[in-house]
Order: structure tokens, then sequence, then C-alpha cells
């Protein structure tokens, strides 16, 4: 009698474990070219990533790799995830592309998302928001603000997307500034706090009463604070490293369109 109750109880036990096993959770990643937290490009990034972790919760468990380096290494970054069981990765730095399209070329079965880029494939995507847009704008502050009609703007790489961010952002100032001149110091870096505030220092010199910047980190914006004069930042809110000197910037928000394009990945409906 009771070793039949025994064998009762643990076949319902077995059966409940059946019955309400969960599905895994589906992985997505990103990569970033800088820290999570830079405070600029890669932290507006990761919270695009926070975001669809929020939103999904359960069904899906995100993850990052930070400070990849842009060249062969990034293709190893890339497998080390594939290995991992995601099943849509975000690339977003530029320099990224290649890699991205070689390796979506070996997982078919895997999504590849290249922020900035230009290559597509049946499971490869480029995407990027309209940010001359807003960078006008923030150009328009920039005019608004300088006395002297000079704008120091500290950019990364001479790049098709950078100069059209520079060529906005001095179209802006000349909007409001008649006649403004932007002046540009290349760091061939995306985010390198030294060689940014060396740039904004000669900007300054040369006769820069207002910076700008297309670089990652707040280095620019706290030399501005340290000399009293007015600063746009880029990519991320950063008010809090120059209080005195901010004016604006423009932000990206990627969560929604990360949202959208993991859930598609998930339904099958990804394109």
């Amino acid at each position: 009698m009771f070793a039949g109750v025994a064998v009762l109880a643990l076949g319902v036990t077995t059966g409940s474990a059946r019955t309400h096993k969960q599905a895994a959770a589906f992985k997505a990643a990103w990569i970033y070219v800088g820290p999570h937290n830079d405070h600029g490009w890669s932290q507006a990034h990761d919270q695009g990533r926070l975001y669809v972790q929020k939103q999904l919760g359960s069904k899906v468990k995100t993850t990052f790799k930070e400070i990849v380096p842009e060249g062969p290494q990034t293709c190893q970054v890339i497998e080390s995830l594939v290995r991992d069981g995601n099943k849509i990765i975000f690339a977003t730095s530029f320099g990224f592309q290649n890699c991205m399209v070689s390796e979506a070329k070996k997982h078919p079965d895997v999504k590849f998302e290249q922020a900035t880029g230009t290559a597509q494939s049946k499971n490869l995507a480029e995407y990027f928001g309209a940010g001359e847009d807003a960078i006008y704008l923030s150009g328009m502050a920039a005019g608004a603000a300088t006395k002297k009609g000079v704008i120091g703007y500290v950019v990364p790489f001479a790049i098709p997307e950078v100069i059209r961010h520079a060529n906005a952002f001095a179209l802006g100032a000349q909007a409001t500034h008649p006649g403004a001149k932007v002046r540009l110091i290349w760091t061939n870096s995306w985010l390198d706090p030294s060689k940014e505030k060396k740039a904004a220092q000669s900007l300054v010199s040369s006769g820069s009463d207002v910076l700008g910047q297309n670089v990652d980190s707040p280095a620019t914006g706290q030399f501005a604070e340290s000399k009293g004069i007015p600063w746009v930042g880029y990519d991320s809110d950063a008010h809090t490293f120059a209080p005195k000197s901010w004016l604006t910037a423009a932000v990206y928000y990627w969560g929604p369109y990360y949202l959208r394009k993991t859930k598609a990945a998930m339904n099958g409906t990804w394109k």
C-alpha cells in the first residue's frame, strides 16, 4: 500500500516538472568600442540594452562585451558570443563592420546588426539614427552662445558619418550666428580623454569661445567648465560633468529600436 503511494507521488512530480519546464531565455549581445559607462556613445547603447532587458524580463538574457578593439579581435569576440548561444548580435561601432560581414556569412542562423554600417546581407542589417538633425540644433545652440564667432569642435575619425555631423553642426551654428567658423581637431580615436582634453585646450588657445564634440568622453566639457566657456556634448546627457558650461547635446535613445529588432529575432520576423 505504502509502496504504491510512493510510486504514484513520484509519477506526479515527474509529470509536473515536464509541464512547467520554462523555455530557455533568448540570448542577445552587444559589442562596445568603449566602456559601457563612458557617459557617451557606448553608454547610450548600453541603456538601450537595459531597456530590452527590462521590457522582456526573463524571456531574454542580454550581455555585452566592452572596450573591444576594432580589427581582428572583433571577430574573436563575435565567435565567442555565437558559441555562447546569442542569436542576435549588435555591433555598435563603424570599425566592427568587416568582422560582422565575415561572421554573418559563417553563422547564417544568427542575426547581426551593425550600427553606422553600410553592408547588408540576408542576416546582416545596418542601422543608425538621423543624428545630423539633432546635431544641427545643437550647433544652433553653440552659434547662439559664441561671442567671437569661433567654435571649436573635437572630432574622432574623418569618416562619412562624422563629416556629415560636423557639417550639420557648422550649418546650425551659422543659422544663429551668420559667419561663424567651426574649427575641427581630429583625435583619431572614439574615446581618449587625454587627446580630447588636449584638442579642447588647443581650440580655446586658438580663439574658440564655445566647444562642441563628436567624441565619446566628457573630457571636452570638463575642460570647458574649467575655463568657464559653453559646451555642447554628444551621445548622452553628460551635464553633470560640466553643469555651468552645458548647453545641450544630441542624445540617442536606442531602446525602442533594440526592442523591436530583438523581438523580431525571437518570433522569426526579423529582416
